[in-house]
């Protein structure tokens, strides 16, 4: 019998899985019903929103005195990030000014780093490099224990910038870099901690442009 053979980097053919339709309806409701359970877990907690509302000011009264907020994030956290930045530079809801906001996603940037220093300093360096005082670093880990994203708190700590975190599960060691921390209280897949991460970013972007179009000297700069 004659063996099959596998073309080199063509992957295997994967079998398809069958399940009855009722099964996958339950399978997708289940997404839904665990983000309304951690929706309503955090509606519950004060301080969480507390959290949300004191960091989004600290970035918004930033703004208002010339400093930048930059971001940072692997993967999923990542997108996160360059989405908190382009709609500080370009727009959520209001007509405003354009604020101040830049992400760690530079290919060339990341690449020239990652093969000259490695991974873990690719946020580091861009800190180093962009970073005031004053200035303001979002650093996106689910976990809370990336490498790369450490590396850059401990690095924006260092020259003087307020470091804010988005984390979850245990909120790993990036909690005690942070000056201030938002910990989603979930210990299961990361995806549910993302879902919460965006939303968070889009109440701090909605708080942010009322704060600042408000002040009228600011609106008008």
């Amino acid at each position: 019998m004659e063996e099959k053979r596998v073309l080199p980097g063509k992957p295997n053919s994967m079998q398809m899985n069958t399940p009855s339709a009722d099964a996958q309806i339950q399978d997708l409701r289940s997404h839904f019903e665990e983000a309304a359970t951690l929706t309503e877990i955090i509606l519950k907690d004060e301080d969480f929103i507390k959290k949300v509302g004191s960091s989004g000011r600290h970035m918004a009264s930033a703004l208002a005195q010339g400093k930048k907020i930059m971001s940072c994030g692997n993967g999923g956290s990542m997108c996160d990030a360059m989405h908190f930045a382009e709609e500080l530079s370009g727009r959520y809801r209001e007509d405003r000014p354009a604020l101040a906001a830049m992400s760690c996603h530079d290919p060339s940037h990341l690449t020239c780093v990652g093969n000259d220093y490695g991974f873990q300093q690719v946020f580091q360096r861009w800190v180093e490099a962009l970073g005031q005082p004053g200035d303001v670093l979002v650093a996106i880990s689910t976990s809370g224990r990336s490498e790369n994203v450490l590396a850059a708190a401990k690095a924006a700590r260092d020259c003087g910038m307020t470091v804010i975190g988005l984390t979850g599960k245990d909120g790993g060691p990036l909690a005690a870099l942070c000056h201030h921390e938002i910990r989603v209280p979930w210990n299961g897949f990361a995806d549910r901690i993302q879902e919460v991460h965006i939303k968070i970013i889009h109440s701090w972007i909605d708080l942010i442009e009322k704060s600042l179009t408000r002040d009228q000297s600011i609106a008008s700069a």
